[in-house]
């Protein structure tokens, strides 16, 4: 079976797989563990404190979506759950409101917290080991210095726009201590939460706890996690002068290269979205076959802030490897 996925015209062909990962009719079946780490490699294009862009190369497609599953709904967080509402005026109902807040990405490591036992009661079942508290009291007053003929809200109004920054972290026990040094806060300070006028106002509390996205979004670490694989480009006869040109244009910029002897080369197939534009052309017929790598992803994680998303790829790996070991070990699998 060969590693590519052809694109032609109107289809994709080769894309047939088997229930046994690596399988190829004219190859070497066994699985071989030596062979698969001197195969096996990670390259890390570009990583920040939200996103991050890297290669695995030489892996099974079951695996590869196996960590993009994980990292998408059994990677836990911190969120929002349970919201008390002592006062609420605004326009935005109580359910619409506790939902916003909900879906606010927190700063705080999810290891510093336990896991909640919610067949305790509501007195029990809180506790400074497992919840963090977030409070929320803003009440809008008109602005006395406000001009005359003013008619922005924020200038006429105090308190007129409620935003993420306005939740106050309100420490619970031993978390005075623990959280001394990173004190939760909403991962983006400026999210609008509601929009008061004067007399309106908002008090309540939030109890934040652990969770996975597979429960809730809002307990998912990532915006997104996604992969594509790695396009091919081969350029079986020369391509040169203007016709280069116009083979170059039926690609983003900087996939094809032309060189000083007019030819026209590739030069980063990666930026390619296999548009298959060159296709529609009858001049690079016979010319030019596009393809896909079968085991080269290019993965892409965002990151809501929380963590970095490194970490939330090293915990799926973890969570994949803790999967494996209890199938290993299970009854059934004796």
């Amino acid at each position: 079976m060969s590693n590519i996925v052809n694109i032609e015209y109107n289809r994709v062909t080769n894309t047939t797989s088997t229930d046994f990962p690596g399988f190829s009719q004219d190859g070497d079946n066994a699985w071989d563990v030596q062979k698969f780490k001197n195969t096996f490699d990670i390259n890390i294009s570009s990583i920040d404190e939200r996103d991050a862009n890297f290669d695995l190369v030489h892996v099974d497609t079951s695996i590869a979506n196996a960590f993009r599953r994980i990292m998408i709904s059994e990677v836990p967080s911190v969120a929002a759950e349970y919201v008390y509402f002592m006062n609420n005026t605004s326009v935005i109902q109580d359910e619409v409101l506790a939902h916003r807040i909900g879906l606010v990405p927190l700063r705080v490591d999810p290891d510093m917290l336990t896991w909640v036992d919610k067949s305790l009661s509501d007195e029990e079942k809180f506790t400074d080991e497992n919840t963090v508290v977030l409070s929320l009291n803003v009440k809008c007053t008109r602005n006395p210095d406000a001009p005359k003929d003013c008619t922005d809200p924020k200038i006429l109004y105090k308190n007129a726009h409620v935003y993420t920054r306005d939740l106050k972290f309100e420490p619970q026990g031993k978390q005075k201590e623990s959280f001394a040094n990173r004190p939760v806060v909403a991962c983006d300070q400026d999210i609008l939460l509601a929009k008061l006028r004067p007399g309106q106002e908002i008090s309540l509390r939030a109890h934040c706890i652990l969770g996975i996205g597979g429960d809730h979004a809002k307990f998912s670490p990532v915006s997104t996690a996604s992969y594509r694989l790695l396009p091919q480009i081969n350029i079986t006869q020369p391509i040169t002068g203007e016709s280069a040109n116009r083979f170059q244009e039926c690609f983003p910029k900087g996939v094809i290269g032309i060189n000083s002897k007019g030819e026209a080369f590739v030069e980063d197939a990666r930026k390619d979205t296999v548009s298959r534009e060159v296709l529609r052309h009858d001049e690079f017929e016979g010319k030019v076959k596009l393809g896909r790598v079968r085991d080269h992803f290019i993965f892409n994680v965002e990151s809501t802030g929380a963590m970095t998303p490194e970490e939330i790829f090293f915990k799926s790996v973890r969570i994949l490897k803790n999967k494996a070991e209890y199938l290993k070990n299970c009854p059934i699998s004796q």
